[in-house]
């Protein structure tokens, strides 16, 4: 189906190209971010997360701090 050519530089067309062309940006812009792994803010800063003692099974291991003496 061809359109004439006065169709084509209508202002209702160019507002339904305008409308078409967003939508497409819109749909890649989602594809991606759905492709791209999450980042979570928390894991980039140190926070209050961390256990100041052990619970592990063998309590005489320091796992999170480096220089502390083992008993």
């Amino acid at each position: 189906m061809l359109l004439p050519e006065a169709t084509l530089h209508s202002d209702f067309f160019a507002i339904l190209a305008a409308f078409v062309a967003i939508n497409t940006v819109m749909y890649a812009a989602l594809a991606i971010a759905k492709i791209v792994p999450m980042v979570h803010l928390g894991d980039l800063v140190p926070g209050r997360r961390r256990r100041s003692e052990t619970r592990s099974i063998h309590p005489e291991t320091s796992p999170d701090i480096p220089d502390a003496p083992s008993t």
